[in-house]
C-alpha cells in the first residue's frame, strides 16, 4: 500500500473544551483502528511542517489571515463564533494542519500511484476566505487545490467532499474557477444550510435528506462522475468527514463504514484512470469516535485498492 499519513504537531494540542465535539480524542480513536486493522504498519508516516503565514492568502484574504495571528492567544480561549475557538494551541495546529495538506499534494505529485490522507485537526472545510467557522481556521483542502495550480501549473483538480455538512468555504473559495470541480453530497437542512443552489458550473452538489442511507447517498455520488470523467481530472483532492455515519450524534444521515470504503475505491479508480493514482485527503468531521475510527480504516483501505465489503449498503 502506498498511502502516506501526514500527521500534524500540535493536532493533539489544540482543544476547545471538554465538551466540545471537534477534540482531540478524535485523532486517538484514528489511531486505535489503525493498529486494530493492520494499516499502522502497512502505511507511510510522515510529519509535516508548519504552513508559512504567505502561503495561506492563496485562498484566504491577507486581512483575515492577520487578524487571526494576532489574535491568537498565549492563555485562555478566545471564541471566534458560538462553536470555534482558539488557544494557545489552535493556531501553531491549524497551521500544521494546512502544511500537512500542500506536503501531501507535494509527495503524490513527486511520483506516480501514490495517496496521501492528511490525520489532522482542526478541520477546514467551513472556513472561508475571510472567516473562521464551524470549528474551522484554515481551509485545508482549498489550500492544497491552489498549491497544486499554483506550483504545479495544472490546469483540472478534483475535490471531492462528503462530509455531512455542506463544505461552504471550499465552494465559495472556488465557486466559478474552471480549473477546479467540486463535487459534494450533504445532509440538508443542516448546518451551515447552504449549497443547495450553486451558483457556478464547477460545483455539483448532492444534497441529501435526513435518514437517507447509503443507498441514497451511492446513487447520488454516481451523478458526479458522467463530470468527473468529462472533466478529467490531475489531482483528486477529498474533504474526508465521516459524520455521515449512522453512528454520529451531529447529524441524520445513516452511512455505514461500506458507503466509505465504496466511494474512496470509486475516487481511486478515477485517479487510476486520469491522474496517475494521485489523491490527497484530509479529515473533516466525524464525531462518534468508535465510528470514526473504523470509517477512516475503510476509506484506506478503499483509497488503497481494496473494494470488499463486509456487509450491505
Amino acid at each position: 500500500m502506498t498511502i502516506r499519513i501526514y500527521r500534524g504537531k500540535d493536532s493533539l494540542s489544540h482543544d476547545m473544551g471538554p465538551d466540545h465535539p471537534e477534540c482531540p480524542e478524535r485523532i486517538h480513536a484514528i489511531n486505535d483502528q489503525l493498529l486494530a486493522s493492520g494499516l499502522e504498519m502497512s502505511c507511510e508516516h510522515a510529519d509535516a511542517q508548519m504552513i508559512d503565514q504567505s502561503a495561506l492568502y492563496q485562498v484566504h484574504t491577507k486581512d483575515y489571515v492577520d487578524d487571526l495571528f494576532s489574535r491568537a492567544p498565549q492563555e485562555g480561549i478566545v471564541w471566534l463564533d458560538d462553536e470555534t475557538a482558539m488557544m494557545n494551541k489552535t493556531l501553531s495546529a491549524a497551521r500544521y494542519a494546512a502544511g500537512a495538506a500542500t506536503e501531501a499534494v507535494d509527495w503524490v505529485m513527486a511520483a506516480e500511484n501514490r495517496q496521501a490522507f492528511c490525520m489532522v485537526r482542526p478541520p477546514g472545510h467551513h472556513a472561508e476566505k475571510d472567516k473562521a467557522m464551524g470549528f474551522c481556521f484554515f481551509n485545508n483542502v482549498a489550500l492544497a487545490a491552489a498549491h497544486a495550480l499554483n506550483k504545479y501549473a495544472l490546469e483540472r483538480v478534483a475535490i471531492i467532499d462528503f462530509d455531512v455538512h455542506h463544505g461552504n468555504g471550499t465552494q465559495h473559495i472556488f465557486e466559478g474557477e474552471s480549473r477546479v470541480l467540486m463535487c459534494s453530497s450533504f445532509e440538508h437542512p443542516l448546518y451551515p444550510f447552504t449549497g443547495t443552489q450553486p451558483h457556478a458550473d464547477n460545483i455539483v452538489a448532492a444534497p441529501l435528506n435526513a435518514g437517507a442511507t447509503g443507498k441514497e447517498f451511492r446513487e447520488a455520488a454516481s451523478n458526479w462522475f458522467s463530470r468527473l470523467h468529462s472533466f478529467k481530472p490531475q489531482l483528486i483532492v477529498i474533504s474526508a468527514g465521516f459524520d455521515a455515519h449512522a453512528e454520529d450524534p451531529m447529524a441524520h444521515l445513516r452511512f455505514s463504514e461500506d458507503d466509505y470504503k465504496w466511494i474512496s475505491h470509486q475516487l481511486r479508480d478515477l485517479a487510476d484512470t486520469y491522474c496517475h493514482g494521485r489523491v490527497v485527503s484530509s479529515l473533516e468531521g466525524g464525531y462518534d469516535l468508535s465510528a470514526l475510527g473504523r470509517s477512516v480504516v475503510a476509506h484506506l483501505k478503499g483509497l488503497g485498492g481494496d473494494n470488499q465489503e463486509t456487509g450491505g449498503a
